[in-house]
């Protein structure tokens, strides 16, 4: 079983963080900092999927485990990413027990799903698919995105579906859903993210968040308030902040 999907599965800590700029050098700089995983973000950024079949390789190379958020929740791009040899694929908007399991079903080849089969790299190009079947079975990764009031509201129902491995809140299309873009701090948002908290605790599911901000404090509040599958900034606001940061101390 793969490193990512046990840790999962026993709800211990692992960070990664998310990619939106398509070379492989911003890999290379990523790995030295020691992230468990990243995630080629394929929904909000201008990475192909060519790139992105570089980029899962890259990470691989740097023992970490390469996830992909697709665009949405739907078979086509879902069953290339994942023959692109990607680890596993965080799904957005999963917002009711149907997308889920239309998830699962387009990861997973029948008689558990209904994934088209094909060769290509996760199957070693044609000579490795009897070990790739097993692999998907007990090692490919499955993430449903909690970023809109209705996963909050369908949640159980959400967790219930065999194949899903863990949640992740969105917490700015959370927020956006509830006609409060990036208002991280009102009461309302905080009380759907507290609900989320409850029912993965009294679940035993492990607790998923994106860490906006490249800030410490921050995700170190969320580890104590029980997160264990945390996604830390991303890259070009690890870049950006610690620019402007200098580059303010030389301008006061």
């Amino acid at each position: 079983m793969s490193n990512l999907k046990q840790k999962l599965r026993n709800n211990e800590l692992t960070i990664g963080s998310w990619i939106t700029i398509g070379h492989q050098s911003i890999i290379e700089i990523m790995a030295s900092a020691g992230f468990d995983w990243l995630t080629i973000d394929m929904e909000h950024s201008a990475i192909e999927l060519t790139e992105a079949q570089n980029l899962i390789a890259h990470i691989q190379a740097n023992s970490m485990e390469a996830l992909v958020r697709v665009g949405k929740n739907e078979e086509v791009i879902i069953k290339r990413v994942l023959d692109a040899g990607a680890n596993g694929v965080i799904i957005p908007m999963v917002n009711s027990i149907e997308d889920a399991k239309k998830a699962v079903e387009y990861v997973k080849y029948p008689p558990l799903g209904k994934r088209g089969v094909g060769l290509a790299r996760a199957q070693k190009y044609g000579i490795g698919f009897e070990e790739y079947k097993k692999k998907l079975n007990d090692e490919i990764v499955i993430i449903a995105q909690v970023e809109h009031i209705n996963s909050v509201n369908n949640l159980e129902d959400i967790l219930s579906v065999d194949g899903i491995d863990g949640i992740i809140i969105g917490p700015y299309d959370l927020s956006g859903s509830m006609g409060k873009p990036g208002q991280f701090h009102d009461a309302d948002v905080k009380i759907a993210i507290k609900k989320v908290e409850k029912i993965c605790k009294r679940l035993n599911k492990p607790l998923g968040y994106h860490v906006i901000q490249p800030n410490n404090k921050e995700l170190k509040n969320r580890m104590k308030e029980g997160y264990t599958f945390l996604a830390f900034s991303l890259d070009f606001l690890f870049l950006g902040e610690k620019a402007r940061m200098e580059m303010a101390e030389i301008n006061k």
